[in-house]
């Protein structure tokens, strides 16, 4: 929808377009009315809020940026995006759904893709009880503004008893002639005894303007199921030499049933801004959670890493290592917090986050927290933070490898023990290219 704004700040804007767009958009008019009054009370945040000190938003946001979304992608720009051969692919542009350039054919009986607006309607049942359901839109005001400025997504329903060999590859595309927000959502639903494997990646494409992703997805992971979860974040892969355009507003939000697996792999490649909301409730017994994050950083980038696992019921196990390698002026950012209920009893909780700083101008902000309400646990948390080993150095060279390659080899052994968790053999070998170049 074209629209000409012409009021004063960024807030404005969302808040004119919303009201002038919000009765064309699917789901819940209220849902959508309370989101954006959360959104006004909140607004933009900047260095002053505590939660985004170092992620400099605000100054990014104060430039222009037009509201309006087309699709403009072919097969032929789509088609290296599809980096697993073997999966269903799903393809997302600026938010949008494209059925048409996903490839959805012989799908397993049980499972249901598609946008979240058929879901609305023709899926209502499942999508009425989940959607919006989970991510507080009082908490965060990129989590409201997404739940009221959304206009499309997919809408992934795993039934019953369900698994799902193919892994499910959902491409979220970025491209725009002008500077654009966008905001893609995802509503993913995975019943009782079900498993499935989903891959979500983030590029933008043929951009000649800044591209700001507000991306929300929400994940049900029902009793007994088993979710693998991996985010690649490669927003500059198709622009390498434009490496100021991509800017992705990452969240999601998971909550987890009686003794259900979920285990999420975030790995930030590239992108101008990437900042990462990752919230998991474990709300029941005998729950298992694993969080595992790699970001290599460059230049100016800034990547920001937010996570906060819930333990609400007794009996449930969570692991979590981040791991980052700095260089250039680029700036990173673990603020990891793990909560420990009350009647959260025999929870074993553990985080880890190390970093590698290759240059005297990188910055790492690194903050792991515990707020422990039970007195029957084990828990620990720990941070590290240094440059590459010189005795290590030493040694490899000693044995005829040169300075350049030693360092090489020391780095990819850094990274290494976060790119072993990646269970889909296809994938792991394309990250692992992807960080040899990265090396290069």
């Amino acid at each position: 929808m074209e629209t000409a704004i012409k009021t004063s700040t960024i807030k404005d804007k969302l808040i004119f377009e919303f009201e002038t767009s919000k009765l064309f958009l699917f789901g819940d008019t209220q849902i959508r009315d309370q989101a954006m009054e959360s959104f006004y009370k909140q607004g933009i945040p900047t260095r002053n809020h505590e939660e985004y000190k170092y992620t400099p938003i605000s100054s990014i946001l104060k430039g222009e940026f037009d509201l309006s979304t087309s699709k403009n992608c072919n097969d032929e720009q789509i088609e290296p995006l599809k980096f697993l051969k073997e999966a269903y692919n799903v393809i997302i542009e600026n938010g949008i759904f494209v059925e048409g350039l996903s490839n959805l054919e012989n799908l397993p009986k049980g499972v249901t893709i598609c946008s979240l607006v058929n879901a609305a309607t023709s899926n209502s049942a499942v999508f009425e009880k989940h959607y919006a359901q989970y991510a507080d839109i009082k908490t965060d005001p990129f989590i409201a503004l997404n739940t009221a400025m959304t206009k499309d997504g997919v809408f992934i329903h795993i039934a019953k008893n369900v698994v799902i060999e193919k892994p499910i590859h959902i491409i979220h595309i970025a491209t725009a002639f002008e500077n654009t927000i966008i905001h893609p959502r995802n509503l993913i639903v995975v019943d009782e005894n079900a498993q499935v494997k989903i891959v979500e990646s983030y590029q933008t494409v043929d951009s000649k303007a800044k591209t700001f992703s507000n991306a929300l997805t929400e994940i049900v992971v029902d009793n007994h199921a088993i979710v693998d979860h991996y985010k690649i974040q490669d927003e500059n892969a198709c622009l390498p030499e434009r490496k100021e355009l991509g800017y992705l507003m990452n969240t999601t939000q998971v909550i987890q049933k009686k003794q259900s697996v979920f285990s999420t792999h975030t790995f930030t490649l590239s992108g101008a801004l990437v900042r990462n909301n990752l919230t998991i409730v474990l709300d029941d017994e005998h729950i298992e959670s694993h969080l595992n994050g790699l970001y290599i950083t460059s230049g100016n980038q800034v990547v920001d890493n937010h996570t906060v696992v819930d333990h609400r019921k007794p009996n449930c196990n969570s692991n979590e290592l981040y791991k980052g390698i700095i260089d250039g002026k680029s700036t990173a950012t673990f603020n990891g917090k793990i909560f420990v209920r009350k009647d959260a009893q025999k929870t074993n909780a553990f985080q880890s986050n190390k970093n590698i700083l290759l240059s005297e101008d990188g910055t790492i902000n690194t903050k792991p927290q515990l707020e422990i309400y039970a007195d029957d646990v084990k828990c620990s948390h720990g941070t590290s933070t240094g440059k590459l080993d010189q005795e290590k150095i030493f040694y490899l060279q000693a044995r005829g490898i040169g300075l350049t390659n030693a360092k090489k080899l020391l780095m990819h052994a850094f990274a290494s023990e976060v790119v072993n968790t990646v269970k889909i053999e296809a994938l792991r070998d394309y990250i692992e290219g992807k960080i040899a170049k990265t090396f290069e």
